[in-house]
């Protein structure tokens, strides 16, 4: 009884082929996740009334409305993905979570082709996104090292960058290269955490949740990753 949670056998103690069907299953949702999301977001840029609105969205207040929308969300989904035993109510909830990250993608990337004229910088922002990201989980596969403590930090780190943000919207100042830069920093801890997350807390059903929280952590990546190649000049 010990080695199980809610009736669930904790993947630390489960074999090693456990673990490696978790890790396929968990990698496998989250390439989906990436490929349902590039399906939402070309849908997304189909549609021009879609696009003026989600544009619209960025302006003032609207902006934090957005946001705050999308937070809620993201709680929910993250919520239900991990509670519930339902495998239909998981999907559910990773699928709203991927399609409230693209629309909420859209004036950035819009942004990212309206700057070239092409998709040169989504794609460099994405190969070194999934780069970061491959080596990050690497570094927690290969150390097998607890990064828990990590939460503490991520949380404070969360807070702040909330707070400059809606300091930005409501003063109107630029954030910056360097508020980029410290979000890729915390994007990375996020990494790290989730994939230790992976090895240390998680049961092995529970790679839908798992994949959530790996994925939301490679978009936050992405989307400053993306932002720095937009910066340059």
């Amino acid at each position: 009884m010990e080695n199980t949670f809610n009736d669930k056998v904790l993947l630390s103690a489960g074999t090693d082929i456990e673990r490696i069907e978790f890790y396929k299953k968990t990698y496998t949702h989250v390439a989906g996740g990436v490929l349902l999301f590039i399906i939402f977001e070309y849908l997304f840029l189909q549609s021009n009334s879609i696009v003026e609105f989600a544009l619209s969205m960025t302006q003032g207040y609207k902006w934090l409305l957005l946001l705050g929308g999308f937070m809620f969300i993201t709680n929910y989904a993250e919520s239900t993905a991990l509670k519930s035993s339902d495998k239909n109510l998981q999907y559910l909830a990773y699928a709203g979570y991927i399609f409230a990250e693209a629309f909420i993608f859209i004036p950035l990337i819009y942004m990212a082709i309206s700057y070239t004229g092409n998709f040169d910088l989504i794609q460099q922002a994405g190969i070194v996104t999934l780069t970061l990201f491959a080596g990050l989980s690497a570094v927690v596969f290969v150390t097998k090292k607890d990064f828990s403590f990590l939460r503490a930090g991520l949380t404070v780190g969360g807070f702040i960058a909330i707070g400059l943000i809606i300091a930005g919207i409501l003063f109107g100042f630029n954030l910056g290269l360097w508020f980029s830069v410290g979000m890729c920093v915390l994007a990375a801890g996020s990494i790290l955490y989730q994939t230790s997350n992976l090895i240390h807390k998680f049961s092995t059903d529970d790679y839908i949740p798992a994949a959530l929280g790996l994925f939301a952590s490679l978009m936050l990546l992405f989307w400053y990753v993306l932002q720095i190649f937009m910066s340059r000049d």
